[in-house]
């Protein structure tokens, strides 16, 4: 009687030399387990063609046997006087033997390899999509400081062409809002206090071109003016409603609060007569974009009739 791969007849064998042979078959399991993980599995496996694969595996067969031969019927016989196999058993049948134990180290193995491949492919994709938003975000912000700009510009152009006293506080104002701009558009987030800085700025820049500025209502009831959020989010909406509304006659309303942690932005402006398609600028396309990639569970309600525009916006700020 002889050994054939783990099943050994203890009866044959002494418990020692038992013990002698699992150990040998467990570093052999072992020698094949990380050889495959670690060079085999890596360099042949390739979905879309079989033949590596084959290759592979047969090298990694033949390493287990190989190991397992000079383990079992070299080393433990020289040292120790004992054999797995009984004399005069050919090597090939020892080979095609032993296939089978190779099978389970091999398997094991290659799983665990292509898992971590697998965990690490999936790592660069998300990193990828990662670095892809960012870009679009960074694209998207810098869109919207030009268009910010030369809505602004125009108003003061104005201003100084009319020669009104209103002019230079205006340039005041505009500056202290390019200061605040270029440098907080470079972050990812600001604080909310900050981005309700921009909006009264603007409004009161605005308000000094207006005839009636009583006209247009801004209710704020800010309890957590630390929370983050998205630089020039909600800029645009006010933008808008400057650039597109009936500012002589309705003038617009404009209610911000954070109740709960949650933002809420609500704005109601009236189409000057002469308006009455849609006024979705590129500004405000802007905004749903980055709403979509920063808060994808944002509430927004559009209202564009003929007549008016209102925007209702939530945000929940609890977690950003």
């Amino acid at each position: 009687m002889f050994v054939v791969g783990t099943i050994i007849v203890p009866e044959i064998y002494s418990k020692r030399e038992y013990s002698i042979l699992r150990i040998t078959y467990f570093i052999t399991s072992f020698v094949c387990f990380y050889f495959n993980y670690i060079f085999i599995v890596p360099i042949f496996f390739d979905i879309k063609k079989l033949y590596k694969i084959l290759i592979g595996f047969s090298i990694s067969v033949t390493c287990f046997v190989l190991v397992r031969y000079f383990t079992d019927e070299v080393i433990l016989k020289y040292f120790f006087g004992i054999s797995n196999y009984p004399e005069g058993t050919e090597f090939w049948y020892y080979f095609f033997d032993n296939i089978y134990n190779s099978v389970t180290s091999i398997f094991i193995s290659t799983v665990f390899c292509l898992f971590k491949i697998y965990s690490s492919l999936d790592a660069e994709r998300l990193q990828l999509v990662e670095e892809k938003k960012n870009a679009e975000l960074k694209a998207l912000k810098t869109q919207i400081n030009p268009h910010f700009i030369f809505n602004t510009l125009n108003n003061i152009y104005s201003l100084v062409y009319q020669k009104s006293e209103k002019a230079l506080p205006a340039i005041e104002e505009l500056g202290q809002l390019l200061r605040y701009s270029t440098k907080d558009l470079e972050e990812d987030f600001i604080s909310l206090d900050k981005e309700i800085g921009y909006i009264d700025s603007l409004t009161e820049l605005e308000k000094l071109r207006l005839r009636n500025p009583e006209l247009i209502l801004v209710e704020k009831n800010i309890q957590h003016p630390h929370l983050n959020i998205s630089p020039m989010l909600l800029v645009p909406f006010v933008e808008n409603a400057f650039k597109h509304g009936d500012l002589r006659g309705k003038g617009f309303e404009l209610k911000i609060s954070d109740q709960n942690k949650v933002l809420h932005f609500y704005l109601l402006n009236f189409k000057k007569d002469k308006m009455k398609d849609s006024v979705s600028g590129i500004g405000i396309q802007n905004v749903k974009k980055r709403l979509e990639i920063l808060y994808p569970k944002h509430e927004l309600n559009i209202k564009d009739s003929e007549t008016e525009f209102m925007v209702d916006l939530k945000i929940d700020l609890k977690d950003e």
